[in-house]
């Protein structure tokens, strides 16, 4: 087992429900993402798995609704994996993940899911806080248009906040390429 951990983060078909959808960047999220499971588990990396719940909303990520599960297309927790709900923005606030990582001798993370700006970045960015090494997957994340900015612009401005403060910056094909040489 490495030291490293990939945080899959609310890639759940809550999201498909909204009238958002379909302006989503990335809606291949699933298989994207499923690239790094891929490589994380054959490079030995802890695989952690976050979905996002809000109980009595009566919404999308109530977990009454059944939609608070993983998309389709994408693989899903392992034997050896770790899965959690979280209530809050970030991964670490409303779950146990960082005993977990700790418990598993974790210092780095690679961040990949849904809502580029707001759970994946505010999960790096804690993440960061708390000491771990942190890569942001920049083509492994998804999100959709906001405020006026196209959902491209919101992932290049995610990249610019982070980069050099609270994260590296990577790509899928970046990251199996490092993987590769490394073998």
């Amino acid at each position: 087992m490495s030291n490293r951990a990939l945080l899959v983060i609310d890639i759940q078909e809550s999201f498909r429900q909204l009238p958002t959808w379909g302006q989503t960047l990335h809606p291949d999220i699933a298989e994207r993402a499923d690239r790094l499971v891929t490589l994380a588990r054959a490079t030995g990396d802890l695989v952690v798995w976050v979905l996002h719940t809000e109980p009595g909303s009566g919404g999308a990520f109530d977990p009454t609704s059944g939609h608070v599960r993983y998309l389709d297309g994408l693989s899903g927790p392992q034997d050896g994996d770790v899965e959690v709900r979280k209530t809050s923005h970030n991964a670490f606030t409303t779950t146990n993940l960082q005993q977990v990582l700790t418990e598993h001798g974790v210092t780095e993370l690679v961040v990949c899911g849904i809502r580029a700006e707001q759970c994946v970045e505010t999960t790096a960015r804690i993440g960061s806080d708390l000491g771990y090494r942190v890569t942001y997957v920049a083509d492994a994340v998804s999100t959709e248009p906001l405020g006026g900015l196209s959902a491209e612009e919101i992932v290049e401005r995610t990249k610019l906040v982070l980069s050099g403060r609270f994260a590296e910056i990577a790509t899928i094909a970046e990251l199996e390429a490092v993987a590769t040489s490394a073998a």
